[in-house]
């Protein structure tokens, strides 16, 4: 007869505190570099027009910690598209494309 061994029990989450004086930000846009010994993500906002991505938020994490926030957040996409369906990712023309698109130089030239 196999006997399993015990499975440990979950950890138990810290509570959490949110400072009444933390800012919040919106961002559109996420940089992420890496050394041997950390992953930094700088999270920024794109706004139409002219003008370089302001940077709003950087966060460094461990390789194990980035690790353990893939999966985190892979598991609550999942569970997002499953109470408000799939999150559709652009994938065809976008308006720009439509307006300014790129002439094949093989085109033969229009009359």
């Amino acid at each position: 007869m196999s006997t399993n061994p015990p499975r440990p029990a979950a950890p138990m989450m810290p509570d959490l505190e949110l400072p009444a004086e933390l800012t919040i930000e919106y961002v559109n846009m996420v940089r992420i570099a890496h050394s041997p010994s950390e992953l930094v993500f700088d999270f920024a906002q794109l706004l139409p027009g002219p003008g370089a991505a302001k940077i709003t938020s950087r966060i460094v994490m461990s390789p194990l910690g980035a690790k353990l926030f893939y999966h985190a957040l892979t598991e609550n996409l999942s569970r997002f598209e499953a109470a408000f369906g799939e999150i559709k990712l652009p994938g065809g023309p976008t308006l720009a494309d439509n307006l300014f698109h790129s002439v094949n130089p093989t085109d033969p030239p229009k009359p």
